[in-house]
Formats: C-alpha cells, sequence, structure tokens
C-alpha cells in the first residue's frame, strides 16, 4: 500500500487534536452547569426571609438572587442619553494620538490622557410582580463583582480637524492628535438581574448581596437566573458540536485516504 503523505497525516492529526480539545472544554463546560445548577436561587420576597432567619449566623454562603434593580435613592442620570436612568455609571474617555518615530521614519500609534469615572449610587433587587413587597435585597460592592451587567448606551470617537495650520503646527511637534474615544455605560433602572454572592440578613430585615468571603466569584449577570443557565448551555452545545465536526472530518479524511491508498495499491496489482 501507498505510502500516506506528511500533509494528510498532518490534517488528520490536526483534527482529531482539535476534537479532543473541545471535547474537554465541553467537559469542562458541563461540570460548570452542574455546578450552577446546585446553586440555590431565590427572589427577594418572603420566603427568602424566612430562610435566612433559619440558616446558621443568618447567612447564605454563596446563593444566586434574582431580581429589578431600583435605586434606593435618587438615580444616576446619563451624561449622554436624555432620560436614560441607572444606579452604576461608569464613563471612559480616550485621547488617541500619532507620534513620529524618526528612526523608522513611520507613525505610531499612542493612547493618551485616559479618564475613568465610576460612579454608583445605593441599589437594590426587587421582586418582579411585587409592587408592594417589602423584602429587597441591597446589593454591596457592584465594582468589585465580574460580568458584562453595564449596557453601552453611548459611544463615539471624534475624530480631529485636518486643516493645514493643524497638520503643520503637529507636524513639527512629531506628534498629532487622532480621535478622542468617549464611551458611557450603564446599569439602568428596571433591569432584570441576577447576582452570586454571599447573602446576609442584617438587623432582622436588612438582606444584603456581598462578595463571597470563601473566595467564590461575585457575579452580577443582566438577565434572570434561566437566561444565564441557558447561556452556559449553549456554550457546551457549541462545543459539543465542534468536537462532533471536527472528529468527524478527522474519521472522515482517514477513511477517505485508506481507501485512495488501498485503490492505488490495487491498480499497481493489476497492472503487474
Amino acid at each position: 500500500m501507498d505510502e500516506i503523505s506528511p500533509l494528510t497525516l498532518i490534517c488528520v492529526g490536526s483534527s482529531f487534536l482539535f476534537s479532543r480539545l473541545f471535547h474537554q472544554l465541553y467537559q469542562q463546560k458541563r461540570l460548570e452547569i452542574q455546578k450552577i445548577k446546585e446553586i440555590p436561587k431565590y427572589q427577594p420576597n418572603e420566603d427568602l426571609l424566612r430562610i435566612l432567619k433559619a440558616s446558621p449566623q443568618k447567612r447564605l454562603s454563596y446563593a444566586a438572587v434574582e431580581g429589578l434593580v431600583q435605586p434606593d435613592g435618587d438615580p444616576l442620570a446619563s451624561q449622554y442619553v436624555p432620560r436614560c436612568f441607572g444606579v452604576v455609571q461608569k464613563v471612559h474617555v480616550q485621547e488617541k494620538w500619532e507620534v513620529w518615530n524618526p528612526t523608522t521614519k513611520t507613525w505610531y500609534p499612542r493612547n493618551m490622557n485616559k479618564k475613568e469615572t465610576n460612579n454608583l449610587v445605593p441599589f437594590h433587587l426587587g421582586c418582579p410582580g411585587a409592587f408592594a413587597s417589602k423584602v429587597a435585597v441591597k446589593v454591596h460592592a457592584p465594582l468589585e463583582a465580574v460580568g458584562p451587567y453595564l449596557e453601552q448606551v453611548y459611544h463615539r470617537v471624534r475624530y480631529a480637524r485636518e486643516g493645514l495650520m493643524h497638520f503643520m503646527m503637529h507636524e513639527l511637534a512629531s506628534e498629532r492628535p487622532v480621535s478622542l474615544e468617549e464611551t458611557e455605560e450603564i446599569l439602568r433602572v428596571g433591569t432584570t438581574l441576577t447576582g452570586f454572592g454571599e447573602v446576609v440578613l442584617e438587623h432582622g430585615h436588612v438582606i444584603r448581596l456581598q462578595p463571597p468571603m470563601d473566595g467564590r466569584q461575585y457575579v452580577l449577570f443582566p438577565t434572570n437566573y434561566q437566561g444565564y443557565l441557558q447561556m452556559h448551555q449553549s456554550s457546551a452545545t457549541m462545543w459539543k458540536v465542534l468536537t462532533a465536526v471536527f472528529g468527524l472530518a478527522g474519521a472522515t479524511l482517514l477513511v477517505w485516504t485508506l481507501y485512495r491508498a488501498y485503490q492505488r495499491h490495487q491498480s499497481k496489482r493489476g497492472r503487474n
């Protein structure tokens, strides 16, 4: 039988290697999903209050709480978007310049004068649909949480003018402005938010969600619990599909290569 080309072996081996890698990622994601399902989940209601009162030290070391974002006082107003209010706000301003390098005779980019402003007001999670509910969960230290819980409500790039006088001045200075980029992110009032962290009862009636003391991640995610779980399940499905696709591609290529090699071998035997 004719020898199989090294390129074919590389393609087959790469397909099986990627299939194994994606399978490992799929198994890791499955384990992560199983751990998420084991986390107790609650809404800010009387059931949560009752469970906390009956818990040791009046706390849950790690739990998921799902509710609507509501400010404890006046909300923050967007700097750029009318009638847009939130409880956490991040504003990024970044200048982009070009600096002349006399050695290479080229302009290279440089970020300058980066400014980031973080604003927040105290807020809590209320139970969806429970207009008269007295139970709420205060969210502590949201800036310490991970997760894409902020919505980008404004983004603009202002490019520098290219007038003749402007051009000559900055050519002599060996540097020139390119653009000014402005971005604003907000956690809007009324957003459905799911928080994963430590839940504590204080003074017999104040419930607080805070960073866990056991080292687990403090997560804020802008959807309900089911949506958060669905996101992870979609990721697991993707890794599962890629595992099957690359495994099947490698197996198909291997079988086709062996079949072609066998045909050539049989053809040579017939001629002899």
